[in-house]
């Protein structure tokens, strides 16, 4: 989890879904990314995905302690 700097815009976005193992989501009252290192099911409607990790998240069970991500868009 990290909080960011400022709370991004939420207008006009759908929020509610259900996170999954590898998935980066930004949960709007607080204002912080998360990366779900597992699923969760118990999703709240202020959970919204921004993304999905697309390599590594097989090594997820082994990280322990504190880490860094870097988070790039991905273009085509």
């Amino acid at each position: 989890m990290s909080i960011l700097q400022k709370k991004l815009s939420i207008d006009d976005v759908q929020a509610g879904n259900q996170s999954k193992k590898g998935d980066f989501a930004y949960y709007a009252p607080w204002g912080n990314v998360a990366i779900f290192y597992k699923d969760f099911e118990d999703a709240t409607n202020d959970l919204i995905i921004l993304g999905q990790i697309e390599s590594g998240k097989e090594n997820f069970e082994n990280v322990d302690g504190t880490f860094t991500v870097r988070i790039e868009k991905v273009t085509k």
